[in-house]
């Protein structure tokens, strides 16, 4: 009888430690997979606001999708005409407006069969009345990955 029992024991024991193994090494090809992501996304966040830094429209008109919608906490719902609109006026106007990633904010999440979620902060400065204005804000991107190529369909702009 006690044969069995430490028989059984044991057996469960090496279930308990394989379960946790098979557990673990899916947990780091995870891992291993959303850091790739993780890297394409910082990349790609990179371009689009090297592109609205540097007022390059045409490059910018090309990381969104024409069916963007836009939630904005102050500004309400806009489209992606507006969007672009808006970094043609940005450069006529030139009031220097930047944008910067806050380092160590940036996170990113897989949406199966979509693409990825982008959630961090940006600060964006610009002159106004002759000195320099900054302000932190929040932010989510959903990017869609089409054909192989990445392009943003929501923006959620808040917490201004």
């Amino acid at each position: 009888m006690k044969a069995k029992f430490f028989l059984l024991k044991f057996f469960l024991i090496i279930n308990f430690i394989a379960t946790i193994n098979l557990a673990n090494a899916q947990s780091q090809s995870d891992s291993i997979a959303n850091l790739g992501l993780y890297n394409e996304i910082t990349h790609m966040d990179s371009i689009v606001f090297n592109a609205f830094n540097t007022r390059n429209v045409d490059k910018f008109k090309t990381l969104f999708t024409e069916d963007l919608e836009f939630y904005h906490d102050k500004g309400g719902l806009t489209n992606y005409e507006h969007t672009i609109d808006f970094l043609k006026n940005t450069a006529e106007i030139n009031n220097q407006l930047k944008r910067e990633l806050v380092k160590g904010s940036l996170e990113v999440y897989p949406i199966p069969g979509y693409g990825a979620m982008e959630i961090g902060e940006h600060t964006f400065c610009h002159i106004e009345n002759g000195k320099q204005e900054c302000g932190t804000f929040k932010f989510v991107h959903i990017w869609q990955k089409k054909n192989g190529e990445w392009k943003i369909s929501r923006v959620v702009s808040y917490d201004h």
